[in-house]
């Protein structure tokens, strides 16, 4: 088990360290060669799984993605298992599983099959100009995938995946995970337990123009307010028997979450509100409907929105706050908040830093800069959050990119190669190592 969270002081000398000349070895040199080598061939792949729409709730494309995929991994000598998670409301997970060498270091490796663009979606195709290309979830995930492949097809090469134990988990509902989120989660983190060290393979941070290391994300949760009032003429507002209505109270208490709770690496967006005689959340808890009238004073308000925090005790004291400032009713008012707490964070620890500064030596072996730690309060949540109480991680392990979930989601298709360069020196290194 893993605690505490600690300042991105941690390590910070080794990052500030220049690139020396290389010491690669030789099995090193034939990865970083083979990468290079199979270029075209992963933009292929990358294309190939592109062109297959897998939304969240796009069931049969999320499978087709995964029927594609598993050869791959098959033909490197992985065990291949698709988990049917039709009883959480999605399609499926795809795990990979590589026995290597006893006692050495076991490696969980996480990505996603599924987009945010469902099969509606008018963002479709993949269209390659030079060294990018424009399609949906080129970056988030479908990138991470090749890299992921192609640093094992490197390590297979070069003689290193033989003793290493693997496991591959591509989730297929990571952008909209299925419910009950236990379930959905179940067997991602029991491979989390069983592994020495994370690799999140969502796209990677760029800081400054550099590349730069996620030892960190935030949590991604959300809360729903509710405010009610007795109703009546409006001339009697803000009087003993007429009370200020629930639009007043709900902004009381909003206006207060904006002045009282702020910090660092704290955020929580509003999502939408409504307020009137009656006003309900929709069915899908992303509406609300409301009717009134200017001389009506307000029944009912409704809000949603979301809450992000770096630490599980960030968030519970966040949500602690909270609910304090909605227990301080105006006249004539009541209020309810619920809270719901969904991805939880991955609170930068030392050994996650001290895997940033492995693989800065890594960086300064192939003649690239340092990676610094990214800001937290710059990265959304992931699957590897989920794992982070229990192994070493590092995320950020995909692609360079710009627009993820949005429509021209472009990828820096170059990117891929030094990030699987990257990745299989270090699951070379590490698989070395005994545990």
């Amino acid at each position: 088990m893993r605690t505490g969270a600690l300042g991105f002081v941690v390590g910070f000398a080794a990052l500030l360290a220049a690139p020396v000349s290389a010491q690669l070895s030789h099995a090193e040199e034939v990865m970083v060669e083979t990468v290079a080598d199979g270029f075209e061939d992963d933009v292929a792949l990358l294309e190939r799984i592109t062109l297959i729409n897998s939304g969240s709730h796009n069931h049969a494309g999320v499978e087709a993605v995964a029927e594609l995929l598993a050869p791959e991994f098959a033909a490197l000598g992985f065990d291949v298992e698709w988990i049917d998670q039709s009883a959480q409301g999605r399609a499926g997970h795809l795990f990979a599983r590589h026995e290597g060498a006893p006692g050495t270091t076991k490696m969980l490796l996480i990505g996603h099959l599924d987009t945010v663009f469902e099969s509606d979606s008018a963002f479709t195709g993949f269209v390659r100009e030079g060294d990018r290309a424009v399609g949906p979830g080129v970056v988030d995930d479908k990138g991470g995938i090749v890299v992921i492949l192609a640093a094992l097809r490197a390590m297979q090469v070069a003689g290193t995946l033989e003793g290493a134990n693997i496991v591959v988990a591509l989730t297929g509902d990571e952008e909209d995970a299925g419910e009950p989120l236990e379930a959905a989660r179940r067997d991602l983190v029991e491979a989390g337990r069983w592994a020495d060290v994370a690799l999140g393979y969502e796209g990677l941070s760029v800081l400054d123009g550099k590349d730069a290391g996620v030892i960190a994300r935030r949590s991604s949760g959300s809360w729903t307010l509710t405010t009610r009032a007795g109703s009546g003429h409006s001339s009697g507002i803000f009087s003993d028997h007429a009370g200020y209505g629930a639009i007043y109270e709900i902004v009381r208490i909003l206006d207060a979450f904006r002045r009282e709770l702020p910090e660092e690496n704290l955020t929580y967006n509003v999502g939408f509100m409504g307020g009137g005689t009656p006003a309900e959340l929709g069915e899908d808890d992303l509406s609300a409907t409301t009717s009134g009238k200017t001389n009506i004073i307000p029944s009912h308000a409704v809000a949603r929105g979301d809450l992000r925090a770096l630490t599980p005790e960030q968030n519970e004291a966040t949500a602690e706050r909270m609910r304090a400032i909605v227990a301080q009713h105006l006249p004539g008012t009541e209020a309810t908040i619920a809270i719901e707490f969904r991805y939880p964070p991955m609170a930068p620890t030392a050994g996650n830093a001290a895997l940033l500064d492995r693989l800065n030596a890594i960086n300064a072996d192939l003649g690239h800069d340092a990676m610094q730690p990214y800001p937290p309060a710059r990265r959304g949540a992931a699957d590897i959050s989920f794992v982070a109480p229990y192994v070493d991680g590092l995320a950020g392990m995909g692609p360079a990119g710009s627009g993820s979930h949005a429509e021209g989601e472009t990828i820096n298709l170059r990117s891929i190669v030094r990030q699987a360069q990257r990745s299989a020196i270090l699951m070379s290194r590490l698989a070395r190592e005994t545990r």
